[in-house]
């Protein structure tokens, strides 16, 4: 499985307009409502409460914010730009302006943890992480996973 098979184009949102975590979050799921068959409402609170264990933001303007959630059946992947940058309670206290998320089927502990160890690979690529902040469109922020991704 790569990043580009759980990523779909209508999932990616190459600026985002929200100034704040729950607006990110509600902004994102949003986004992949409807590859969920659940609302909006329902995604955002499994992210909210996965935010009280301890935030997402995981430093260098990258967050994951990633749950689990009852009546799926498949992996959902979503990704959102920030040009300003969003304050996420992030380790390293600064804004992030990267943000893949993650929401999986209740059961899939292991696939869940293969896809935020995968995410994370790519993300400590800084050619990666460059060339995403330049991206302009879905489209060429699509182009750029697609170029780095490869199987997990």
């Amino acid at each position: 499985m790569k990043i580009s098979d759980i990523l779909d184009r209508n999932s990616i949102i190459s600026n985002l307009n929200a100034k704040n975590k729950k607006g990110v979050l509600e902004e994102l799921a949003g986004a992949i409502t409807t590859r969920t068959g659940t609302e909006t409402k329902d995604i955002v609170r499994v992210l909210l409460e996965r935010e009280q264990l301890g935030s997402t933001g995981i430093g260098g303007g990258i967050a994951i914010p990633h749950g689990k959630l009852d009546g799926i059946s498949s992996i959902v992947v979503g990704f959102g730009l920030s040009r300003e940058g969003v304050e996420f309670d992030s380790l390293d206290n600064r804004p992030v302006h990267i943000f893949f998320l993650l929401i999986t089927p209740a059961n899939s502990t292991g696939i869940h943890l293969s896809v935020l160890a995968q995410i994370s690979r790519l993300l400590k690529q800084s050619h990666f992480k460059d060339n995403l902040m330049k991206a302009e469109s879905a489209e060429e922020i699509e182009q750029i996973i697609n170029s780095v991704d490869e199987d997990f």
